[in-house]
């Protein structure tokens, strides 16, 4: 059950990725982006993977050690749980960065290789949109675009 929650996790998040990053002037990729619940599957299946291993993983949790929780990581269930966690934190963070990148009208030509770089290493992509970030600022008033 463990590799089938590992092997879900994912797609179910792909499908708003791929709307943030390929088609993100459709109206709809808007709309259903807006809503955080977007982030509810995986998160979904990181409960159900932790909630069974808790007493395995709060200790080493609660009182982190390297070498803890490289042995909880380490696990099948730990790795999957784990694995879970990224996806959904990623794709909220992706799901911010897409939002306010709108909101601040900066072009999708620039904001999807900088998604598609959140999936893979999410604080490399966090840290290069902040720092785009800082030279931009939203454009007050004006209702954010919906189609190119």
């Amino acid at each position: 059950m463990t590799e089938l929650f590992f092997d879900i996790t994912f797609w179910f998040a792909a499908p708003f990725w791929a709307l943030m990053i390929l088609a993100p002037k459709w109206r709809r990729t808007g709309a259903i982006v807006a809503s955080p619940l977007v982030c509810l599957p995986p998160l979904i299946v990181y409960a159900a993977l932790v909630v069974p291993e808790f007493a395995t993983l709060a200790p080493a949790l609660a009182d982190p050690e390297l070498s803890g929780l490289r042995a909880v990581l380490g696990s099948s269930a730990g790795a999957a749980a784990a694995w879970a966690h990224f996806v959904a934190f990623d794709l909220f963070l992706g799901r911010w960065i897409f939002l306010d990148s709108r909101t601040r009208r900066l072009p999708s030509l620039l904001i999807s290789p900088l998604l598609a770089l959140t999936i893979l290493f999410a604080p490399l992509g966090a840290l290069l949109y902040l720092l785009i970030r800082l030279t931009t600022t939203p454009a007050p008033g004006r209702p954010v675009p919906t189609e190119a």
